[in-house]
């Protein structure tokens, strides 16, 4: 290859401080080196790269579109120092993170923010599951961390556990449903008749599991709790929501809350991570989100 980097750091240097001499003092070089090596290059690919007709080296068309792609090469390859100076250093080059579907984002988007700050240069790679999805996404290695996990994790460990919170959930049912005018405590016999709207547990590997639904009754699954929630706001099926999510939904009357004979208990839960990831990155984000939980 007649093109190699140390070229265009030097097309570069002499670009940005307008001479040979102006760049091989920033260089530490002599300026006939400098010289020496631009006109080697113009020789072998056979184009003129400066114009030295004035008091001052000026890009030719041909050195300036040189130039411009050459920086996205310098970039890169400094960037391609800094990654493997911060994987030497115990940061990983990316994390992956698997978020429940009953997590707030604009408060996990809050520690990802104060993330970036630190300028570790991880990639951060976040997807969404729903109930046991989570857990499966940890066990089945898609994710090196989890946020949101309900519950009680598979039975091997392998990972570490720490417990984020407890969700509440409400009934609720669309103004225009049926059992928005039944009695309360609304009884299992009375909800049984009536279509339950629930999300569907994403796991892959593990068992699937499902919450709040009675034998028999008929059931509209949808991919997570944002289409849950619009669902039971169109009157499409009834079924257990967040308490935070239905009391807004009543409070603007997209829906009512309904007080239950039988009501689901409430769901711890838990940021999780494998036990033999040291990563750095993890370790701040771990941190971070004890003190701060989403």
């Amino acid at each position: 290859m007649k093109l190699n980097l140390d070229h265009l750091v030097v097309i570069d240097a002499i670009a940005t401080h307008g001479s040979f001499a102006a760049a091989a003092q920033v260089l530490h070089r002599v300026p006939s080196a400098l010289t020496y090596s631009v006109q080697k290059l113009e020789q072998d690919l056979a184009v003129q790269l400066f114009d030295r007709s004035g008091h001052r080296a000026v890009l030719t068309v041909a050195g300036l579109a040189l130039l411009r792609d050459g920086r996205y090469l310098l970039d890169a390859a400094r960037e391609l120092e800094s990654r493997v100076q911060r994987i030497a250093a115990g940061v990983e080059v990316e994390l992956r993170i698997a978020v429940s579907d009953l997590i707030d984002w604009a408060m996990l988007y809050d520690g990802l923010r104060a993330f970036y700050a630190q300028g570790l240069g991880t990639r951060l790679r976040v997807s969404t599951e729903v109930f046991g999805g989570c857990w499966d996404a940890l066990a089945d290695g898609r994710a090196d961390l989890v946020i949101g996990a309900p519950n009680d994790g598979p039975a091997g460990g392998g990972y570490v556990t720490h417990a984020m919170g407890v969700v509440d959930f409400v009934f609720a049912v669309a103004p225009s449903h049926p059992l928005a005018d039944y009695a309360e405590p609304l009884q299992t016999v009375d909800i049984a008749q009536f279509r339950a709207v629930s999300a569907a547990d994403s796991s892959r590997q593990l068992p699937v599991r499902t919450s709040g639904l009675i034998n028999g009754q008929d059931v509209l699954t949808v991919p997570h709790m944002t289409a849950k929630l619009l669902a039971q706001e169109s009157g499409l099926g009834v079924g257990y929501l967040p308490k935070a999510l239905a009391m807004a939904a009543q409070a603007s009357g997209r829906l009512v809350i309904k007080a239950v004979a039988e009501p689901k208990p409430s769901t711890q839960f838990f940021m999780a991570w494998n036990s033999h990831h040291h990563g750095l990155a993890l370790a701040w984000l771990v941190d971070y989100w004890k003190i701060h939980p989403v």
